[in-house]
């Protein structure tokens, strides 16, 4: 399982299995698993799944997706400065997790991409300037800065990318 093609990346929907998602961080199992459908129905966030061709049901990983503003005052300086002195919008990933049998196989990198390519479709009706993610521990913190995301000041575990930069 390394090739796009051999996944299928989808919103969430009644058809797929969440009760065997196992990424190994019990806060994004219960989420997928209690909370996202009530999140779609509340449009709080979008949540994508990604499923084996082979097995559409299962999930193999997933993650959510949503709009927030970023205040300049979090922004690095030298972004800063060229933007207007308002928050600034952004597309927010809250949560993006694997299953513990399809780690290591490129899915996460795959979901990324995907939510990329989903806000920058959309970025002609919408404004969206940057991407933000919210990194749950030092691993995901060194999986989004292998793809050019930087630490916002004073955010813990936020970063973000400019969409500029794509």
């Amino acid at each position: 399982m390394s090739s796009e093609s051999e996944l299928v990346i989808e919103p969430l929907n009644r058809n797929h299995n969440r009760a065997t998602f196992n990424c190994g961080i019990e806060s994004l199992d219960r989420y997928l698993k209690r909370q996202a459908s009530q999140d779609i129905k509340r449009r709080i966030s979008r949540v994508f799944v990604a499923c084996a061709l082979q097995d559409e049901t299962r999930v193999l990983g997933y993650y959510t997706l949503s709009t927030l503003s970023i205040d300049l005052s979090v922004l690095p300086e030298k972004v800063a400065k060229k933007l207007p002195r308002h928050p600034i919008p952004a597309a927010l990933i809250s949560r993006l997790a694997i299953d513990i049998s399809a780690q290591g196989k490129g899915i996460g990198k795959m979901l990324l991409s995907n939510s990329i390519k989903r806000t920058l479709a959309v970025r002609d009706d919408i404004a969206i300037s940057a991407m933000v993610v919210d990194a749950i521990n030092q691993e995901a913190d060194s999986f989004y800065k292998r793809y050019g995301f930087s630490r916002l000041a004073h955010s813990g575990s936020r970063l973000f990318l400019p969409l500029k930069s794509l």
